[in-house]
């Protein structure tokens, strides 16, 4: 297990979420406060008169409220902005200090619990490796790494955290031999509630999200958001996974699993038909390195760490690439997408290169009657996943959805 400080920093938006127990001193706002701290979060600084402005409420209600929030140390005030006539302004920020949370992101390969601040900053990580992951196992490094988190903050910062937010994989047990795992050992996962389990040993509210949408929603607020309101995501973990954003909001669906990319149909080198996940995951290219007698260990220590492994990595790049470019060429010719969003938990060279392969491929297919998204590269990176979880207890009691802002602001 190893201890970080000072990752890359981001957030993610409010996506539909379950609750579980737990409470502290972190009260939920009221709507309208949520509104203009969201506005505030939104734009990096305002004043009074430009969220009177954005929000549709009165000056008075703004005044009453901006100074509720500056009491309770929400809002920092900037140095005052002189005009040319008036008053100067005043522009106000979030305090970084002012809420914490924890995310937890739980892969088939590590697990991530994340210290993160109001603005999205995560402050410290504590990581640990795995052949894959047991129920027990997972309430260990979850619970042990809750609690050296804590033991670095001060008693103060202690009351300001907002809860817990779980991003996990749905169906745990699902392609357990591609990674390895003893016939029946993922079985566990069956009926096992994660959510509930970690709240009953925790004083803070938990939440639990799919890990793909998570990410999704990160990119969505944190991201590219606010240049595309309809985009298609693509999160390459152990296996890959994705989401859809339409108008400015994660769209999970009438059963919560609408952008699980993962069982795409696509073509495999040879023709045949393969599931998505099965081309376009990195189990895919720890399995090269393997035939090859190479370590993959790498691959799991760090996502920002990876070395340049050569021809099999050169081969999985082209094959993602290619499976990829099918991939977003369906969903153009179901959704008229702005863009196709490819992130993953892996170094930005590695990202870059897998954009710039998928680009190539798209260009090589049958394009006719279908109007192609921009293909560009995720802007949260690696953490995504745990940035989204540790989103979700914050959204939940201080913010606004997304959505919202953007109806708010037409």
């Amino acid at each position: 297990m190893t201890v970080q400080g000072n990752p890359p920093s981001g957030t993610a938006q409010p996506f539909a979420s379950g609750l579980a127990g737990g409470s502290n001193q972190v009260r939920v706002r009221a709507y309208n406060e949520r509104l203009v701290l969201s506005l505030v979060r939104m734009h990096g600084s305002l004043s009074k008169a430009d969220i009177t402005r954005a929000s549709g409420l009165s000056a008075q209600t703004v005044s009453v409220i901006m100074r509720a929030l500056e009491k309770d140390g929400l809002l920092l005030r900037g140095e005052p902005q002189r005009g040319k006539v008036g008053q100067p302004s005043v522009p106000l920020r979030l305090n970084p200090d002012a809420v914490f949370s924890f995310g937890v992101k739980i892969g088939r390969r590590s697990a991530d619990v994340v210290l993160m601040d109001f603005v999205g900053k995560i402050r410290l990580q504590v990581r640990q490796t795995y052949a894959y992951p047991r129920p027990e196992q997972i309430i260990t490094i979850i619970m042990s790494g809750i609690e050296r988190l804590e033991a670095q903050m001060s008693e103060e910062q202690r009351t300001r955290i907002a809860g817990v937010g779980i991003a996990a994989p749905f169906e745990l047990w699902n392609w357990a031999e591609e990674v390895g795992a003893p016939p029946g050992a993922m079985d566990e996962w069956r009926g096992f509630d994660l959510q509930a389990e970690i709240a009953a040993r925790v004083r803070h509210a938990v939440y639990l999200q799919n890990d793909a949408t998570s990410a999704c929603g990160a990119e969505l607020v944190f991201g590219v958001g606010p240049s595309y309101p309809d985009f298609v995501y693509f999160f390459i973990g152990s296996f890959i996974g994705g989401g859809i954003v339409l108008n400015n909001a994660v769209f999970s669906g009438r059963t919560g699993t609408a952008g699980a990319l993962g069982p795409l149909p696509v073509r495999g080198k040879n023709g045949e038909n393969r599931q998505l996940l099965d081309i376009a995951s990195i189990f895919v290219l720890e399995k090269l390195l393997l035939e090859r007698g190479i370590d993959p260990q790498p691959l799991w220590y760090s996502a920002n760490d990876w070395v340049d492994f050569g021809e099999p990595m050169e081969i999985w790049i082209r094959d993602t690439a290619e499976a990829l470019a099918q991939a977003i060429v369906a969903a153009a010719s179901v959704i008229d997408f702005g863009a196709a969003v490819i992130d993953g938990g892996f170094p930005a060279w590695v990202r870059r290169r897998i954009v710039e392969a998928t680009v190539e491929a798209v260009s090589r297919l049958d394009l006719q009657g279908v109007i192609i998204p921009d293909i560009i590269e995720g802007a949260v990176g690696a953490q995504a996943r745990a940035i989204g979880g540790a989103s979700l207890p914050i959204f939940a009691r201080y913010l606004t959805d997304q959505s919202v802002l953007f109806k708010e602001l037409a």
